[in-house]
């Protein structure tokens, strides 16, 4: 290839894109000295806006005014350096025509390798062919090889080797058998989750269509968050000031100051502690399993980040709730499963683990997170997963009493709020995706354990990311840094712990058993049964 077009995607709000444009821009140049080395030249596909001062494509029009301009024939590179919203370009991918690469910067404050995880993910979904790279500096032997593949024969290839599919003669009877009973309940009595709005930022890949959840026996309660927005506003703040005592009994610690715009006040817990109690009644209201808020379209110029509520859901031990009336506890001692940022395909499987690790005696408390970045520790490649809310309490070392709240980033949270932020302790975890492919659902799972890393190393992996939120520090068994990019289906990974080894290995096998059971195709990652 001579001629290559490069664009990049970028996220919806202004602030964001801006913060992130310096970075954009060392990146590109990076890149197009790598093109340009290897004989091809490059152009970009559209300009900066000098008004909004950034270069990403912010919005779906946006996006179709800059695709209505190329070449569909051309050779197109889309560089990403931060998050993006895939639905942006999601519509002139579809329809193009020429080579599609997709890059991304290795950075965790800059973390391009998330969007690309989405973005891919929502082209796998979509069905259409691309290629992917990433690179810290784009110079080393990986990136440039696969650089030269592609502008050679349009194609990358990557290691899969760790991925086979699911084989139940290859597990335990009574694992296979207990999985395919609790399946085959789950399709025979059925289950509902409740959506609080479909789509949340540009994540086309979590939606499922509703025909492959029918499939599965899983059934969408479709509410609104101006309901919930609505509810909140219902709760007495003195149901909130004793879910704010509870929390601080336990020993939770919360770093409050003064100033709104970029400080935790106290009256934003309230607010968050209110809709914490406003989503469990709801989801009593509609019967639902587990629910997902979509937050950051709509609620976030309303109230403060639903993150708080989110974690505290997912979590068996939580401040109680109770009926409007007060005549009953509800969900008592049990966790309420939220699937963060409505990512349905974390619907599906939040509702199988919590069931699975219930019956199993474990701690039910599961939870998706990015997969943020990673570098190495020692003789381990230890990435680093990291979500802005959801992650419960008995994750953590020291569970409450090692969590504590600081005010979530004034540039994505305006009216502030808090997250549950804490280091995942140690211990043995079953790691999982479920994603669209094909027209079908299909399932990941493997194995993996977190590490403990000394302290000043998870301070500078927390630096380098983001500060204010929860954080894991994970090993996946088998699954090397690249494989996991190459395969991986999503920005997101659903996380549970189980007490030792050979419980994980006994749960893994239940839950793939479960899934294969109610139609979903599995995939066995690295060093798992």
């Amino acid at each position: 290839m001579k001629n290559v077009v490069m664009i990049t995607n970028g996220d919806l709000r202004l602030d964001a894109n801006r913060k992130a444009w310096p970075v954009q821009q060392e990146v590109e140049r990076r890149f197009t000295d790598a093109v340009t080395a290897c004989g091809s030249e490059i152009t970009r596909g559209f300009e900066p806006d000098t008004s909004r001062q950034h270069g990403f494509i912010d919005s779906q029009h946006r996006g179709m005014e800059v695709f209505r301009t190329l070449d569909r024939d051309a050779p197109l590179a889309v560089v990403l350096s931060t998050w993006q919203y895939s639905h942006h370009i999601l519509h002139g991918l579809i329809t193009h025509r020429g080579p599609i690469l997709t890059i991304a910067n290795w950075s965790g404050q800059y973390p391009g390798l998330v969007g690309l995880l989405n973005l891919n993910a929502s082209l796998t979904k979509a069905g259409v062919s691309y290629s992917s790279l990433w690179s810290e500096d784009f110079e080393d032997a990986f990136f440039r090889s696969g650089l030269r593949s592609w502008l050679e024969t349009g194609r990358v290839e990557h290691d899969t080797s760790h991925v086979r599919p699911y084989d139940s003669t290859r597990a335990s009877r009574d694992g296979v058998e207990l999985g395919r009973e609790m399946g085959a309940a789950l399709r025979e009595e059925k289950t509902i989750v409740g959506v609080f709005d479909e789509g949340c930022m540009g994540m086309y890949n979590a939606i499922v269509p509703d025909e492959l959840l029918h499939g599965c026996g899983i059934f969408k309660e479709r509410l609104s968050q101006s309901a919930l927005y609505y509810e909140t506003e219902r709760v007495d703040v003195g149901e909130a000031e004793r879910a704010l005592h509870w929390l601080e009994d336990r020993g939770v610690r919360f770093y409050f100051g003064t100033d709104e715009a970029t400080e935790l006040t106290r009256g934003q817990v309230l607010q968050q502690l209110r809709l914490y109690i406003a989503a469990a009644r709801i989801a009593d209201d509609f019967g639902c399993e587990a629910i997902g808020i979509q937050y950051q379209q709509g609620l976030k110029d309303l109230l403060p980040a639903s993150d708080l509520a989110e974690g505290l859901l997912n979590n068996v031990e939580r401040p109680p709730i109770t009926s409007r009336d007060g005549s009953r506890e509800l969900f008592s001692g049990e966790s309420i499963p939220h699937f963060n940022e409505v990512d349905e395909c974390a619907a599906i499987d939040t509702v199988i683990t919590t069931r699975i690790w219930r019956r199993l005696g474990l701690d039910p408390a599961n939870t998706l997170h990015d997969v943020r970045w990673g570098a190495p520790h020692g003789d381990e490649y230890v990435w680093v997963f990291e979500i802005s809310g959801a992650a419960p309490p008995s994750h953590f070392v020291g569970g409450f009493s090692g969590a504590s709240c600081m005010r979530q980033p004034p540039m994505y949270f305006r009216l502030g709020g808090a997250t549950l932020r804490g280091v995942s302790r140690p211990g043995q975890i079953v790691w999982s995706r479920i994603f669209v492919e094909d027209g079908r659902l299909k399932a990941d799972l493997g194995r993996g354990h977190v590490a403990a890393l000394p302290d000043h190393e998870t301070e500078r992996r927390w630096r380098a990311t983001s500060y204010e939120w929860p954080i894991m520090h994970a090993v996946l068994h088998g699954v090397s840094r690249d494989q996991m990019m190459a395969r991986h289906k999503s920005n997101h990974v659903h996380v549970a712990y189980a007490s030792s080894a050979i419980q994980a290995d006994q749960a893994l096998e239940v839950k793939a058993a479960m899934l294969d059971a109610i139609g979903i195709e599995v995939f066995i990652c690295g060093n798992a049964t």
